[in-house]
């Protein structure tokens, strides 16, 4: 299996990619404004046996997509991570003060390019007759959260989106699907306090926040020949099931 994953150089991304290493897939991942940090997930990626490339693809610059994809050659399964996330942070501005530049900024990389990287390389996945797509999105899309909205309504577009294809292509084999994730756990820093992520943990089933290997997990399955039939879904891990983490 060739594994396409884009977003790879850093978080659910880095780990989704050892994740389809560990299982024997040769991986390509792309990057934007990292490469080092790519460079090092390769290195991490050939330190267990497995094989990887790291490419340049910027959502935002639609020029760069078709280039990527050829380069990557034909995928078998295909990973949505990258995300455009936006200048506008939450609480920071009234929605009516959102300017049209963020929403449409928003829409063109988060939408409209992953539907220009789909559109590269579907047809690959129609010759061979199997394909696995997954876009990773997020618990702000479906409850949304204070502050402005074009993150969040980007990310829905991309459940509409996986529900056409899932119709569209299923019948070449083709299962698409959706991996919504809540808060996780990554390396990067976040500026919330141990007593905020202990509250949002508790009102979660399992009563613990995931990790960036617990979504890479879940989307290798989607991703993979393990999965024999499951498409078109909203797929919700532990973190993100008890939704609304926000309130209260």
């Amino acid at each position: 299996m060739h594994a396409f994953i884009t977003g790879g150089s850093s978080g659910i991304g880095a780990a989704t990619a050892l994740a389809y290493a560990r299982a024997g897939a040769r991986v390509t991942i792309t990057y934007n404004t990292g490469p080092d940090r790519a460079a090092e997930v390769v290195k991490r990626i050939e330190e267990v046996g497995g094989e990887a490339t790291a490419v340049h693809l910027d959502l935002e610059d639609h020029a760069t997509i078709a280039p990527a994809a050829a380069q990557a050659g034909p995928v078998d399964a295909l990973v949505l991570n990258a995300v455009r996330w936006g200048t506008i942070m939450p609480n920071s501005m009234d929605f009516e003060d959102v300017p049209a530049a963020e929403w449409t900024a928003a829409l063109h990389a988060n939408v409209v390019g992953n539907a220009l990287l789909v559109q590269a390389v579907l047809p690959g996945m129609r010759r061979s007759g199997f394909g696995r797509i997954v876009f990773v999105s997020s618990g702000a899309a479906e409850e949304g959260r204070p502050g402005p909205g074009p993150y969040g309504t980007a990310k829905m577009a991309l459940h509409g989106m996986a529900r056409a294809l899932a119709w569209e292509a299923g019948g070449d084999g083709i299962l698409v699907n959706v991996a919504v994730a809540g808060l996780t756990i990554t390396e990067a820093e976040r500026p919330v306090t141990q007593e905020a992520l202990d509250r949002i943990a508790a009102r979660t089933p399992s009563r613990r926040l995931s990790t960036a290997d617990d979504m890479a997990a879940l989307i290798h399955f989607l991703g993979s020949a393990a999965n024999r039939n499951v498409t078109g879904e909203f797929v919700r891990d532990g973190s993100n099931a008890g939704r609304s983490s926000h309130a209260g």
